[in-house]
């Protein structure tokens, strides 16, 4: 017996285009599935054809997300299994709250690509790191902190804005010791600045990113060689925040010279300091809040760029130290 609150909706997707339909759709009906799944929906497809049945709220979701998709084929985008999730996580809502309160988004261009924000706390992150120079993202992974900050940080750049670039994460191990990586300190710092790597090597190339090393103009540091250095003309990141001592982030922070920008951030629920050592980044959000120059974006799990199962476990973890 069907549930009363069961309805049907049907869509035509315009304008009607054999290539755009197929990448919409995806590969034996892949991009489909993905919808229906996140939404708790069916869906039918004939040609520009769609017809959803489902819980009225839910299809209303499906509805928006399926418009929003097809957009962007029509676009020339080829739909990946991020870009589908993204439209399920902005469309959770049935009434969606803008990305910008404003109305204005933050687009950054970068020499290989041109990033946008996804949902309003990626907008309102982007808009903090061009009105201030000093600014925190706080929240678990896989939200976008370190992935916005070397677009902007690439950017500004490229248009002459800063001189250089520098990468900094504390070297503290996540149950493991550094001694037992092979190689000199540089190279045991390495793992921990892969995903500062992967980012650059997408939105510059390789080939730029080796050249700009071996001209300094990017720069990756551990922590610790930054005492006495005074940071001019710089963008610096440093990843991983939560696993700063008080003393550590405190002399990060008194490091900027003019025309420096400093982009901090870090997830607390992923600290690795002996737990009688107090967290710098926890100590520093209190400690700086009310600094109005100072910029901070909060993260949650509906921010989350990953496999949807990521959110489930954020919140799962949450709830369950709630």
């Amino acid at each position: 017996m069907a549930e009363i609150n069961q309805s049907l909706t049907q869509l035509k997707l315009e304008p009607a285009n054999t290539k755009n339909l197929k990448s919409f759709v995806g590969e034996l009906n892949g991009n489909i599935k993905i919808l229906e799944k996140g939404f708790g929906v069916k869906i039918f497809q004939n040609g520009n054809k769609v017809s959803i049945s489902g819980d009225k709220e839910n299809i209303k979701k499906a509805s928006n997300a399926i418009q929003d998709l097809y957009a962007t084929t029509t676009r020339g985008v080829e739909l990946s299994k991020e870009t589908i999730q993204m439209a399920i996580n902005n469309n959770e809502d049935i009434n969606p709250a803008p990305i910008s309160s404003s109305g204005s988004e933050h687009i950054i261009k970068t020499p290989k690509k041109i990033i946008k924000p996804r949902g309003r706390n990626q907008n309102d992150y982007l808009g903090n790191m061009k009105n201030f120079e000093v600014n925190f993202g706080v929240g678990p992974a896989g939200t976008g902190k370190t992935y916005l900050a070397v677009a902007k940080a690439v950017e500004m750049l490229v248009q002459e804005e800063v001189k250089k670039i520098i990468l900094i994460r504390p070297a503290v191990e996540a149950g493991e010791k550094l001694g037992f990586l092979p190689g000199d300190l540089s190279q045991k710092v390495d793992p921990y600045l892969r995903p500062l790597y992967d980012a650059l090597y997408e939105m510059l190339g390789f080939e730029q990113v080796v050249r700009l090393l071996e001209k300094e103009i990017l720069e990756v540091a551990p922590l610790a060689y930054l005492r006495g250095r005074t940071l001019n003309n710089a963008f610096i990141i440093m990843d991983e925040s939560q696993n700063t001592t008080v003393d550590q982030m405190k002399m990060f922070l008194t490091r900027m010279g003019f025309g420096s920008y400093a982009v901090i951030n870090g997830d607390m629920t992923q600290i690795d300091l002996p737990k009688n050592i107090e967290s710098g980044l926890s100590h520093a959000l209190k400690v700086l809040e009310k600094i109005e120059d100072i910029g901070f974006t909060i993260f949650n799990s509906k921010d989350v760029v990953r496999h949807p199962l990521v959110r489930k476990i954020v919140d799962a973890y949450d709830q369950f130290n709630g």
